[in-house]
């Protein structure tokens, strides 16, 4: 008992420390970079109720359904900017969610890369914008909650995303959030619970995004 709980707290802080968001491959995951990323705790937007934007972002995979997930822009602007702009060019047809943890309960995609066959590089890809520098609040990761990944940089977010599947307290205010999941939150469970490729967070089988597109919210109430 003691050993699995040793091993999950050495899973969180690894986590916590290396969701890779872009290009940067020698991510630092030491003590150091601890105390950098919980100084961002003094600049973290506070006691704002997140307010839906008027469209959603509908991720539709190729074998597991459709994701649909409401935006905050009165939380997180420049990154819902970002994935509205990313969205509208089409930059997330094709790719796939290259990274999966039950233990942790996320999911992770939005990496360019994954078009290709090359999963060496999968998790290393960005867009051709600069990065967005972080929006931190204290709207908690819970269920369904919609996160920007990043790199060890707290301003090295930049087109990858990830969704919470149970409350993970170790991503609050260092990880920017910017939606929430208001329909297929199964969809996501069941692509959570994918087989891995051994030794990897990859599922063996890839997950493909055929698109995501934007949609009025008023046509999907189920969060309202």
């Amino acid at each position: 008992m003691k050993k699995s709980g040793t091993k999950l707290l050495i899973a969180l802080i690894f986590l916590v420390f290396s969701f890779s968001a872009c290009n940067n491959q020698n991510a630092n995951t030491n003590s150091k970079s601890a105390n950098a990323n919980t100084a961002s705790d003094a600049t973290a937007k506070t006691g704002v109720k997140p307010q839906a934007d008027a469209q959603v972002a509908v991720i539709e995979t190729s074998d597991y359904g459709r994701i649909v997930v409401e935006l905050y822009p009165n939380v997180a602007p420049k990154m819902v900017e970002r994935f509205k702009k990313l969205i509208s060019e089409h930059f997330y047809d094709g790719t796939a969610v290259h990274r999966v943890d039950p233990g942790l309960g996320i999911i992770q995609g939005g990496d360019p890369l994954t078009k290709g066959s090359n999963t060496a590089v999968y998790g290393t890809g960005n867009s051709p914008y600069p990065n967005v520098s972080a929006e931190f609040s204290d709207i908690p990761y819970e269920r369904g909650t919609l996160g920007a990944a990043r790199t060890n940089d707290i301003n090295g977010a930049n087109c990858q995303w990830f969704i919470t599947l149970k409350k993970q307290p170790a991503f609050d205010r260092k990880y920017t959030v910017f939606g929430r999941v208001i329909d297929g939150i199964n969809n996501a469970e069941v692509i959570m619970q994918a087989p891995t490729e051994q030794g990897t967070p990859r599922p063996s089988d890839k997950v493909v995004i055929k698109s995501v597109t934007l949609q009025p919210r008023t046509s999907f109430p189920a969060g309202s």
